[in-house]
């Protein structure tokens, strides 16, 4: 057992947008996108955030990025709290945490060289000087992204999809970050492509010791790359755990029918889909007691008005549910 501190330790994190309307423009409600988030990755760790859209995750990469102020929480990040220092002295601390957007299409400067645009956090930081010392810099970043060298005087628009992640990726990597948010890193690019870019990161985790934080809905790349799993609903963490014990036996009911929509490339295998009843509900006015209590199978008066909070359950998993035992899978697809 080590007792090393964790890289990233969240604590509680909110993050509530507020709503105004009216002549006046006065506030007329909140959105609560993310309430009470807790959780910690550790070096060389990946934890992967996983639910719907619109659940909240993409906002947990951006608010401890500090892309915009959080309502409550705390954020560490190698011990150091980040979510209330002034940009001064935050600004050196962004080398350490880096991001890799969904959408290589847009988040590549279409008038910058792959060059510059890969150099550009070495000058931010202040980490090499004068123009062989960057083309060297940038070279080596090329090479561990595979991408050949000569690629540098090119522009992003001569580049496929996957190369141009890959071109995001060594930008993320330029400053030496310790952890890498991947928000939907591979979402948009084709499936032969998502396997490519996985492996990649890995390898990458493996060489330099990297945590990742990454966001997605595709449960089929979470199970190859991730090491734990949070299950986010409507705002909050439903479920905790490990790879093996969450697809194995999940405790959630949520969790279990998110796994039963998972395609089997095995035509022999009969899996049980789960439907939920309803849609999800609105994050501007989330239900009382269990947020998922509107759609659960199995709720009962004490989920309408009492909030479960996460609790390791009998699974070693953490569980926000009231239950004890885990719901059967055919009789949580017979009760829906």
């Amino acid at each position: 057992m080590t007792t090393e501190r964790p890289l990233l330790e969240v604590n509680g994190l909110k993050k509530h947008f507020s709503l105004h309307g009216g002549l006046l423009g006065l506030e007329t409600g909140k959105v609560y996108a993310v309430d009470g988030v807790t959780f910690s990755i550790s070096k060389g760790e990946t934890l992967s955030v996983v639910g719907e859209s619109g659940c909240g995750k993409s906002t947990v990469g951006k608010a401890i990025l500090r892309l915009f102020p959080i309502t409550d929480g705390e954020v560490f990040l190698g011990g150091d709290r980040i979510d209330n220092l002034p940009p001064g002295k935050l600004r050196p601390l962004r080398s350490r945490i880096q991001v890799v957007f969904q959408d290589p299409f847009s988040s590549l400067n279409p008038r910058q060289r792959v060059r510059d645009i890969i150099a550009e956090p070495l000058h931010n930081f202040g980490l090499a000087h004068g123009g062989a010392e960057i083309d060297d810099r940038v070279a080596a970043l090329m090479d561990k992204v595979r991408l050949p060298r000569d690629a540098m005087r090119r522009y992003p628009h001569e580049f496929s999809g996957g190369q141009r992640q890959r071109i995001g990726i060594a930008r993320a990597l330029a400053p030496g970050a310790d952890m890498i948010i991947c928000d939907e890193a591979v979402s948009a690019l084709d499936v032969s492509v998502k396997a490519q870019i996985v492996n990649l990161l890995s390898d990458l985790q493996d060489e330099l010791g990297l945590a990742l934080l990454f966001i997605s809905h595709d449960l089929a790349i979470v199970e190859h790359l991730t090491h734990r799993v949070a299950v986010m609903y409507l705002g909050k963490i439903v479920e905790l755990a490990d790879r093996r014990t969450l697809f194995a036996n999940p405790h959630h009911p949520y969790t279990r029918a998110l796994l039963s929509a998972v395609p089997v490339p095995d035509p022999t295998i009969k899996r049980q889909r789960i439907i939920l009843r309803g849609d999800v509900p609105s994050p501007i006015n989330p239900p009382s007691g269990c947020r998922f209590h509107t759609r659960c199978p199995f709720v009962f008066d004490r989920c309408r008005s009492e909030e479960p909070q996460l609790r390791r359950v009998a699974g070693g998993q953490m569980s926000a549910c009231h239950l004890d035992a885990v719901p059967d899978i055919d009789a949580v697809s017979k009760a829906a």
